[in-house]
């Protein structure tokens, strides 16, 4: 995961380079947006569009934005199954109850 991360900013940083020479406008994305693309891409195995979604903020924002989805994410299923943040969060992970 942390490869993918890696090439994903490198690549990020070379879109970057190339937009500032074309001298072309860029969309603003917001952080929540790429985050959703991002996490989406990435069960989806696109890697054109998780780089894509990885460019359009910071790899920081982004982190944050991925952190942010994965809680609300873990908040959500343990609603509906009636179970512990923590339970759902261990199960998702395949990891042993605690």
């Amino acid at each position: 995961m942390l490869g993918r991360v890696r090439k994903s900013f490198a690549r990020f940083v070379n879109t970057v380079r190339a937009d500032e020479n074309e001298g072309r406008d860029r969309r603003t994305h917001n952080l929540f947006e790429a985050a959703a693309a991002y996490v989406s891409a990435c069960a989806e195995d696109d890697q054109d569009r998780i780089d894509e979604a990885a460019g359009w903020v910071s790899p920081e924002a982004l982190s944050f934005g991925v952190n942010e989805l994965a809680c609300r994410a873990v908040i959500a299923l343990a609603r509906e199954r009636d179970e512990s943040p923590r339970t759902v969060a261990r199960a998702l992970l395949g990891l042993p109850a605690a």
